[in-house]
């Protein structure tokens, strides 16, 4: 399906609808939904949230941009704006939550994933997003900055103290490697992070 629309100077354009694509973000919009919300059904419902208000605001996207980029930041937008409005979070002492968000990984690394969970979930909420935005989700420190509205020098440090506070949670000792094969973990815990994509 093509999508007409007009360009700033009132040009026609055209090209593949954003709508047809927007199937091809889900794994990834769930992805960061579960790294926010910190529990699955949540998630599911916050995943539903976005896709609905992307939908509905199609004309809003402006050919050529990131649409992932796009996307994430109404699904980070949904979350805070829901946050402020029940003004309160779910405790998790226990972990039974955290335990139902996903089923553990059989391979080798086993041991190392699970310590991974327990101290990401340590995190302070905004050193969790932004490794979970340039590590885990691949999107540059400039379109993180500007998908979380704070300059680029707020995401590096932020991505950095996460990155430190995580291989001292891990009692990792400096420079030593995770033992696992999940790519999308070792992004995150990756210190030499590409500035643009």
């Amino acid at each position: 399906m093509t999508r007409v629309g007009r360009s700033t100077d009132g040009q026609a354009l055209s090209g593949p609808n954003p709508r047809d694509e927007l199937v091809d973000h889900l794994p990834a919009l769930r992805a960061f939904a579960l790294s926010l919300t910190r529990e699955s059904a949540s998630a599911d419902d916050l995943v539903q949230d976005t896709i609905v208000k992307a939908w509905t605001n199609i004309d809003k996207f402006q050919p050529g941009t990131n649409l992932r980029a796009w996307l994430f930041t109404i699904l980070r937008n949904t979350f805070y704006s829901a946050r402020r409005k029940t003004r309160r979070e779910v405790s998790d002492s226990d972990g039974i939550h955290a335990a139902r968000q996903a089923t553990r990984p059989e391979h080798d690394g086993r041991l190392a994933m699970n310590d991974f969970k327990v101290a990401f979930e340590q995190l302070p909420d905004e050193q969790r997003e932004a490794l979970i935005l340039v590590g885990g989700s691949g999107f540059s420190y400039e379109e993180a900055a500007q998908m979380t509205g704070v300059a680029v020098g707020t995401v590096k440090s932020r991505a950095n103290r996460g990155r430190r506070k995580l291989a001292e949670l891990m009692q990792m000792a400096e420079g030593e490697d995770l033992d696992m094969t999940d790519s999308a973990t070792l992004a995150v815990m990756a210190v030499n992070h590409p500035v643009s994509r």
